[in-house]
């Protein structure tokens, strides 16, 4: 199996700053690409941002310039520093990922439990 953990989620202040960290483990082959989701309450799920395997990057519009994703290949991790927070940020973060098992060809996408950040004075 594989498995996503999360970490870093908490209360800040508008204006602050936050990392999260998100590593896969388990019976990973490889690994496509990774990336960071949100969903805010009676919202849908949207990309953040996301990394692939070749170090490309891609960010909403709403995140750019404030919002960095990097990721280390050789320990299938990938975190988010999240800079200048603003309330409307405040969600539920998940991370994903694209990955293919031991002893499989095909990539399937596997998600973390999520980890809430809330923004707030």
């Amino acid at each position: 199996q594989v498995q996503l953990v999360e970490s870093g989620g908490g209360l800040v202040q508008p204006g602050g700053s936050l990392r999260l960290s998100c590593v896969a483990s388990g019976s990973i082959f490889s690994v496509a690409g990774m990336g960071w989701y949100r969903q805010a309450p009676g919202q849908q799920r949207e990309l953040v941002a996301a990394i692939i395997h070749g170090g490309s990057t891609n960010y909403a519009d709403s995140v750019k310039g404030r919002f960095t994703i990097s990721g280390d290949n050789a320990k299938n991790t990938v975190s988010l520093q999240m800079n200048s927070l603003k309330p409307e940020d405040t969600a539920v973060y998940y991370c994903n990922a694209e990955i293919a098992r031991v002893g499989y060809i095909m990539f399937r996408t596997y998600w973390g439990q999520g980890t809430q950040v809330t923004v707030s004075s």
